[in-house]
């Protein structure tokens, strides 16, 4: 409407410099035209800023643009027809105003009954003009004339109620989809097999949060019923640990589509998946750094009988974390899991049915489907995430994701020395293959014992916060929880 609205003004001011600059005599219309339309153009941008300042309100920049509406219904009915009549002698036969009462409740949805009232009101003005006209006697009007004034309108009266009836249904219904309880669904972050994460935030507390929307592939109510149980018990577990190096779940629930979902703290930074895809394998010092922090989380899990089943890259989350750099938090501690294994796709997805886990970092034990899978599990996919981060490759690799479980169940791997020129502590190697050990029994036995023999390793405490400080400032490899 500011372009519509300015061109005659625009054109004037032209014409009239030309006019100046070349000393001839230009021939101008109507100048209360212009003005009339220079005002509109003038408010029209007025209300342009006010919307991009977003200072307003939502209430009160609707308000705003109901006015604009009915200001701009008013201009365009009394100047298009004062124009038509002085050029032909006659009433406009339809001016702008039933086009504007349509589009309005389409281009700024609102409640219908207030739109409706708006519409009314807006109609109103070309009839309004034709009898303000008529008795300043800039016009003649007959009975038909006012006739064509009321019903265009107020046909397009009956079609924009209708339009405002669907347009906010429609806009009420996403909102409504897009709430899972005390949160409202901002924008989506990732996706997967199973789902998607969402960042979110609190209604009333206006805290910032991520969710993740599960979708079991549920085939009766009995095994629905089994996994809501399932989720239940876990979320429950998992939110009772305080780790500092675990994700902090807030809060879990289903949604009204049977879809399972948790709430958990909005992190800034990228997992080690994307930190070695990105930068390239990195050094012991900071592979010990990272992988203390995981043991701190698997210690306290440990401790209450729980089993991660799924350390991988992907769980392994590197962020700036208040005044810490390097912070590392262990996401999807069994809660996928509880609900219902994915469809094997590739190495970095979780396997269907026969296993749980993830082919590319799973144990021996899930391999073979062996009913007591113990903490020393996530002990061997640990070693494999080591593995990823020392030299930027999967321990196994195979055409299928079958293939890389039955080299995880039956073949020796080969030293992570032999698969990088980056320098590797000898004992650092040897811990790694210590945690890749076939049997259980010959791995390090708890994350704590794990976290220990780290400690141990000559460049342990080489990595610092200044160094971590250092890598993040730089690199500024910042990007929402995934």
């Amino acid at each position: 409407m500011l372009a519509a609205f300015a061109f005659e003004p625009l054109l004037y001011l032209v014409v009239w410099t030309l006019s100046r600059l070349t000393g001839t005599v230009a021939i101008f219309g109507n100048r209360g035209f212009i003005l009339a339309d220079l005002a509109v153009a003038l408010a029209s941008a007025g209300l342009w800023w006010v919307a991009r300042d977003g200072r307003a309100s939502p209430s009160r920049l609707h308000t705003l643009g109901l006015v604009y509406q009915v200001v701009i219904c008013f201009e365009g009915a009394l100047v298009s027809m004062w124009a038509w009549y002085l050029e032909h002698g006659s009433i406009l036969p339809l001016t702008l105003v039933p086009v504007v009462v349509v589009l309005f409740p389409l281009i700024m949805p609102g409640p219908p009954r207030r739109m409706l009232v708006a519409a009314i009101v807006a109609a109103a003005m070309s009839p309004l003009a034709l009898l303000l006209l008529d008795r300043w006697g800039k016009v003649t009007a007959s009975f038909d004339d006012y006739f064509r004034a009321v019903v265009g309108p107020g046909f397009a009266v009956a079609f924009a109620y209708l339009g405002a009836r669907v347009i906010y249904g429609l806009g009420r219904e996403v909102a409504a989809a897009r709430e899972l309880g005390s949160y409202r669904l901002d924008e989506r972050l990732g996706a997967g097999g199973m789902g998607e994460v969402w960042r979110a935030r609190h209604r009333m507390l206006a805290r910032p949060a991520a969710i993740k929307l599960i979708r079991p592939s549920l085939r009766s109510p009995a095994t629905a019923e089994e996994a809501h149980r399932r989720f239940e018990q876990e979320a429950q577990a998992i939110a009772s640990l305080r780790s500092p190096h675990t994700v902090e779940l807030f809060d879990f629930g289903i949604a009204d589509d049977g879809a399972f979902y948790y709430v958990m703290e909005l992190l800034d930074g990228l997992d080690a998946d994307a930190l070695v895809r990105r930068f390239g394998p990195v050094p012991a010092d900071r592979v010990i750094h990272l992988l203390r922090q995981v043991c701190h989380s698997l210690t306290e899990a440990q401790a209450c009988g729980l089993v991660h089943r799924d350390i991988k890259p992907a769980n392994i989350f590197l962020c700036r974390y208040g005044q810490d750099y390097d912070f590392v938090k262990v996401l999807d501690f069994g809660l996928v899991k509880a609900v219902d294994p994915a469809p094997v796709r590739a190495p970095g997805l979780t396997a269907d049915n026969v296993v749980q886990g993830t082919p590319a970092f799973i144990a021996p034990e899930q391999a073979l489907g062996e009913s007591a899978v113990d903490g020393r599990a996530d002990i061997y996919a640990t070693g494999c995430v080591a593995y990823w981060l020392l030299t930027g490759q999967y321990v196994f690799t195979a055409e299928t994701p079958m293939g890389i479980i039955l080299q995880h169940a039956r073949t020796a791997p080969t030293p992570p020395s032999a698969r990088t020129d980056r320098p590797i502590p000898p004992a650092l190697e040897h811990l790694v293959m210590a945690c890749l050990a076939k049997q259980p029994a010959d791995r390090p036995q708890t994350a704590r014992e794990l976290s220990r023999r780290l400690a141990e390793v000559e460049c342990a405490s080489a990595w610092t916060e200044d160094r971590a400080r250092e890598w993040w400032t730089e690199r500024q490899p910042v990007k929402g929880l995934p």
